[in-house]
């Protein structure tokens, strides 16, 4: 084929083409609409469709790291830039500012008993391994490759001391060390296989410790207490949300430099609501302008009271109740937005917050777990039933929850834990609240001197 053919060849196939394109389709108002219009009108109809899709079944995740909360005012004093270019001097200044922080005396244990929340089920698929380090152990959280069934096991190897999480091998329900191969069942911890040995036999003292556990209201909780003795309390279960009926809409997860129970004595801490959380959410999270003039349309309004359990009534003792009733009051005078909250705390570590809204029940389910004596990791998750008006408000919940609880973290993060506070009759609350959670301490745990000590290195 010469040259002059080919270009007549190809400038024919390219005439058809614009041809094609210019094609016209009469619409249904009689309008001629070009094909190639057509076309764009389908993809930006699939585009919105995913976008609308993805709107309505994808959960909405915040998550904050220790320094992103509560620290701009000292950034500002130094001039140092947000921005990825700042993160070095950022990190450098923060920790300064933590390590010169007065935590207080007499600081409690840093590590309650009770049962605690160390991962979210879809964190761990069937057959995966992971260490955990929380609650000042070392743990290997692995899922069963043939049931599924979770277990806790001591991370580290007995024979040369690897850690079973980092790099060890799940099959059927035993985890298999990365070092040598030896092999410890997620049952009892009892090592059942050394692949190397003539014998065959496995020493009965080559064992790992099991860690009570259990998967629940999407967490994988672990029962942590000193005295190996006392039997774990029952855990609420959320029917709705372990049978399926209401979806995961999304949740929030932050970490908090305070201790624990600092975390939880917001509830019976009602004089804060209005201060911290009276001013308008759109405001933001940094207390410094939480009360800008243009926000003062609107303000939050909260009526509280903290329930410690009774006796009379047969309360467990483990779970005290916080009721509470939230409006937003336009102008101090139209109420809207009213949500009625039943929040339990169960023990030190987990609370379920049940809510009536205007577009019906819900539920955010807190834990908070100790990663070392002074930070916590707090993860707040909200189910729903599906609907249309949930996609909508569940999303709004998870970020309204987050900047109110960022405001809290603003406090957290610098405040010093008082032993013994200067407490007025109306902070009543407070002190009962304290002697409710200290059963949570016992004789044998482990100190905040102790704990700090095995850190300092």
């Amino acid at each position: 084929m010469s040259n002059q053919t080919f270009d007549q060849w190809l400038g024919h196939g390219l005439l058809l083409v614009h041809e094609d394109l210019l094609a016209t389709s009469t619409s249904s108002s009689g309008r001629v609409v070009p094909v190639v219009w057509q076309i764009l009108y389908l993809l930006a109809g699939l585009v919105i469709g995913w976008m609308c899709w993805k709107f309505y079944y994808s959960p909405v995740v915040w998550k904050r790291d220790l320094t992103d909360i509560g620290y701009n005012h000292v950034l500002d004093n130094e001039g140092i830039r947000r921005g990825r270019s700042g993160d070095k001097q950022r990190a450098h200044t923060i920790n300064r500012l933590r390590r010169l922080r007065k935590v207080g005396q007499r600081i409690p244990p840093p590590f309650p008993n009770g049962w605690f929340g160390i991962l979210e089920s879809e964190q761990l698929a069937i057959g995966q391994a992971k260490a955990v380090d929380c609650l000042g152990q070392n743990f290997v959280v692995f899922r069963a490759s043939d049931s599924g069934q979770v277990s806790v096991l001591d991370a580290y190897c007995p024979h040369l001391g690897a850690n079973l999480g980092v790099g060890g091998i799940v099959r059927g329900d035993c985890i298999e060390c990365p070092f040598h191969h030896w092999s410890f069942s997620g049952r009892d911890g009892q090592c059942v296989n050394i692949p190397y040995s003539k014998s065959g036999s496995v020493p009965k003292v080559a064992r790992v410790k099991k860690w009570t556990s259990m998967e629940a209201n999407g967490f994988i909780f672990v029962w942590h207490h000193v005295d190996e003795d006392v039997e774990p309390w029952p855990m609420m279960v959320v029917p709705e949300v372990d049978d399926g009926r209401w979806v995961y809409y999304g949740k929030n997860e932050f970490l908090v430099n305070a201790h624990i129970q600092d975390i939880p004595e917001n509830g019976a801490d009602v004089a804060h609501l209005s201060a911290v959380h009276g001013p308008n959410c759109l405001s933001g999270s940094d207390l410094r302008y939480s009360r800008p003039a243009w926000a003062e349309f609107g303000m939050h309004a909260w009526h509280a009271s903290w329930h410690a359990p009774s006796e009379e009534t047969g309360d467990p003792a483990h779970i005290a109740r916080m009721d509470l009733k939230h409006s937003f009051r336009f102008f101090n005078k139209l109420e809207v937005c009213t949500v009625d909250v039943k929040a339990y705390q169960i023990g030190p570590g987990y609370v379920q917050l049940a809510m009536q809204t205007g577009l019906g029940p819900m539920v955010a389910l807190q834990t908070v777990t100790p990663v070392e004596p002074l930070v916590q990791k707090v993860i707040h998750r909200f189910y729903a039933p599906r609907s249309i008006g949930n996609a909508f408000f569940q999303k709004f919940a998870v970020w309204a929850e987050s900047v109110m609880f960022e405001r809290d973290m603003m406090i957290w993060n610098h405040k010093q834990f008082v032993d013994t506070p200067l407490l007025i009759k109306e902070d009543r609350l407070i002190k009962a609240y304290r002697k409710w959670y200290s059963q949570f301490y016992s004789e044998n745990s482990i100190s905040y001197t102790v704990a700090k000590e095995g850190l300092d290195w």
